[in-house]
């Protein structure tokens, strides 16, 4: 079936608002030092910046998805790109530690809210084979945003410095005129307002009725940013004071790292149509066990860029079906904040990631490698025997009401094996 110009639209606006949130996030991460230093603070002080948006997160997802399922998705992502670019460029202004770390807070709720109206919006818009290509284009827009990071930092940062970084993060505002004009609302969400005149289940109705699937969501998805946020978030700190390679070196590796993570998130959400989501997952996040020495241990700036192009094929492959994935497995009735709001809970549990690794590291002379290595390993593990153990419902039908899957789609509970 062929694309509609309004479906291709819906992909590029979601895209881009996850690529620009995650480019708004990881402007930090390469500036933790530099903070750090004009502040006369800890790195640990300015690292709880990272523990603040990712702990805030989960309201953002709860108040715009709650946006995104009563007054439409388009609006609620809108609303969101806004504020996480506004809240961003006053970041810049920061006149001390304090003001920062709440602005960082109120970004985080801002971020947390563009994932899973975004995610919603596309999959209920796409076509239902092309779900898995999607997922992995959709997913890879985080890493494209720490890849624009990157680029930001090696191009610009010694001219503009750290407050600079941030004004440069007020951009994605400019997306917000991109959607108003070109994005159609989701068919899935109109259907559902026009049949409204029927009694429609509240959120608490939903999640007391599938409250094991929501147990089961969060516990994965903490793990799942575990994963991400523990191979990335002091990456570019381990490479700067580990190794004490120079901004340049610091940004090429970088740039390599998340091209892989592009290509994993593509390829693993396309196959994930063709062998199925749990076991695209599987497969994906165990590539990282190999890699760890290599990736955490190794020594040279090259070595080390080949460990970490891997490792984020592997963490980015994992993630890359994960939008399709949630979405499938959501409850119809709360598709804009199930999806977000599972994810950002996961977000909860592990922000405490950047105070942890930067905690087992101290205790062991600076070893950020092995701090990584530790969680990056643990996860990989936990998240391929929750994926084996759980469920999945590839092409089933979205739409309110709707869970019916389309033909050779796997039902839910089924086995992996055929």
């Amino acid at each position: 079936m062929a694309w509609t110009k309004e479906q291709k639209h819906v992909v590029t606006a979601s895209y881009l608002g996850w690529t620009l949130d995650a480019f708004d996030f990881f402007l930090m991460v390469f500036v933790l030092k530099d903070i750090a230093k004009e502040f006369n603070t800890e790195l640990g002080s300015v690292a709880f910046a990272l523990l603040l948006t990712l702990a805030m997160r989960p309201v953002g997802a709860f108040v715009f998805g709650r946006l995104g399922d009563k007054v439409g998705r388009r609006p609620a992502m809108m609303a969101s790109v806004l504020l996480y670019a506004l809240l961003e460029l006053a970041s810049g202004f920061a006149p001390s530690l304090t003001v920062l770390l709440i602005l960082r807070a109120l970004f985080g709720i801002a971020m947390g809210g563009e994932w899973g109206v975004g995610a919603a919006l596309t999959m209920e818009s796409v076509p239902t084979h092309s779900r898995g290509i999607v997922s992995g284009l959709l997913q890879a827009g985080y890493p494209s945003g720490y890849l624009l990071a990157s680029v930001v930092y090696g191009l610009f940062y010694d001219s503009i410095g750290w407050r600079g970084m941030f004004f440069v993060g007020v951009l994605p505002a400019l997306l917000v005129l991109y959607i108003r004009r070109h994005v159609p609302e989701s068919p899935a969400w109109r259907k559902g307002e026009a049949a409204s005149a029927a009694p429609r289940a509240n959120f608490v109705q939903v999640l007391s009725r599938d409250w094991k699937l929501a147990l089961y969501a969060i516990v994965l998805m903490t793990a799942f940013n575990f994963f991400s946020h523990g191979t990335q978030d002091l990456y570019p700190t381990f490479l700067q004071v580990q190794h004490k390679f120079d901004t340049h070196t610091v940004s090429w590796i970088a740039i390599t790292y998340n091209i892989g993570a592009i290509i994993g998130g593509l390829f693993f959400g396309a196959i994930s149509e063709k062998i199925g989501r749990r076991r695209a997952i599987i497969i994906a996040s165990l590539i990282a066990l190999p890699v760890l020495p290599l990736w955490a241990f190794s020594s040279g700036a090259v070595l080390l860029a080949i460990g970490a192009f891997l490792m984020q094929i592997s963490v980015q492959g994992a993630w890359g079906v994960i939008p399709a994935h949630l979405n499938e497995l959501s409850p119809d009735e709360i598709r804009a904040t199930f999806p977000g709001l599972v994810y950002q809970l996961g977000n909860l549990f592990a922000s405490v990631n950047g105070n942890l690794q930067t905690t087992i590291a101290k205790a062991h002379d600076g070893n950020f490698g092995l701090a990584m290595a530790l969680v990056a390993g643990t996860v990989a593990v936990v998240i391929a025997v929750m994926i084996y153990f759980g469920r999945e419902r590839r092409g089933v039908v979205l739409g309110t009401g709707a869970d019916t899957p389309q033909a050779g789609a796997m039902p839910p509970g089924a086995s992996m094996s055929h």
